[in-house]
């Protein structure tokens, strides 16, 4: 089977190839014979009826300031390829939103990975409000009144803006902590959705815990150590990883989400676990394939395409 695969991504040359997983699963598609065209998210366009990207051919290869090489950029008509990958990073906003309904013409005649309209239906922070007994004590709202509360009832405190990722703008609150009404303020003239604001969970020092979901299945985690002083564990904000195996409580919750992944079209899926909670759906653009690779010596991008050629051959006209 060889198939055309258009990347739908930020910058190839900015990403840093020892880390990324988009990364590895172009790689993987290549290795399969696959051929591979990179567009910009911007590099969109919907005209009568039809959506096209102005893509350009790519070769990759594992070579620090050398990894890739592109052809000639041409105007490719996105429903003539047979997978098209979404993986650009967050912010989750308008714009994201828009290229989720722009993929919908083509899908699911050419495979978009992840379902775009499930991409869009399940915001990495609300999706995991609708699973029962895996959340910890959470509020999301802009009420004032109702975050003091909240706060007066569990003291430390955990604030972040509810589609943000990376780690940025994350603030762990202690009860001694004074700015709460300067945070508030900063998130309110920053952000105009409601903010998320949940109990602090101290098992966070010994990781925050990122499993991935492969078409509904755990494939493997990695521990995500804080930096000294910091409560942020994501690779972004500077967390490190450590090797670990799922406990029972985290293969009950891959086991509580896992058919509704599956069921929605949420391929490639990486969670957030602190603890015995579950804190982050994560269906955008999930990371985390390397480190859990070198750690575990397995190749998750390998059961990634597994997945996405059965998937593509299923729905294949007879």
């Amino acid at each position: 089977m060889s198939l055309a695969v258009a990347i739908q991504m930020d910058p190839i040359e900015t990403i840093n190839i020892n880390a990324d997983s988009t990364f590895m699963m172009a790689m993987e598609a290549q290795a399969r014979g696959h051929t591979l065209y990179h567009y910009l998210p911007s590099e969109l366009a919907f005209r009568d009826g039809q959506l096209f990207a102005r893509a350009r051919p790519i070769e990759l290869r594992r070579d620090v300031g050398n990894h890739f090489s592109v052809g000639t950029e041409e105007i490719v008509d996105l429903s003539t390829v047979d997978v098209v990958l979404m993986r650009q990073d967050p912010p989750f906003d308008m714009a994201y939103i828009t290229a989720t309904h722009l993929l919908e013409h083509i899908h699911p005649n050419t495979l978009v990975v992840n379902d775009p309209a499930e991409v869009r239906n399940a915001p990495e922070k609300l999706f995991v409000t609708h699973f029962e007994g895996v959340l910890p004590p959470t509020l999301i709202t802009s009420d004032i009144a109702a975050i003091h509360a909240f706060r007066d009832e569990h003291k430390d405190i955990i604030v972040k803006p509810l589609f943000g990722n990376g780690g940025a703008d994350v603030f762990h609150m202690t009860p001694e902590d004074e700015n709460m009404g300067s945070l508030l303020e900063m998130f309110a003239e920053k952000y105009r959705e409601p903010i998320i604001i949940q109990r602090y969970l101290p098992e966070v020092r010994e990781g925050d815990k990122r499993i991935i979901l492969v078409d509904g299945a755990p494939a493997g985690g990695v521990s995500r150590i804080p930096a000294k002083g910091d409560a942020r564990a994501n690779f972004h904000a500077g967390g490190s990883a450590l090797k670990t195996s799922l406990t029972s409580r985290e293969q009950e919750i891959c086991e509580a989400i896992g058919p509704a992944l599956k069921e929605r079209g949420l391929l490639f899926v990486g969670i957030d676990v602190i603890g015995d909670y579950l804190t982050e759906i994560n269906v955008t653009s999930p990371t985390g394939i390397q480190e859990i690779n070198a750690l575990d010596d397995i190749h998750i991008e390998a059961l990634i395409w597994d997945a996405i050629e059965t998937q593509y051959a299923e729905r294949r006209p007879q």
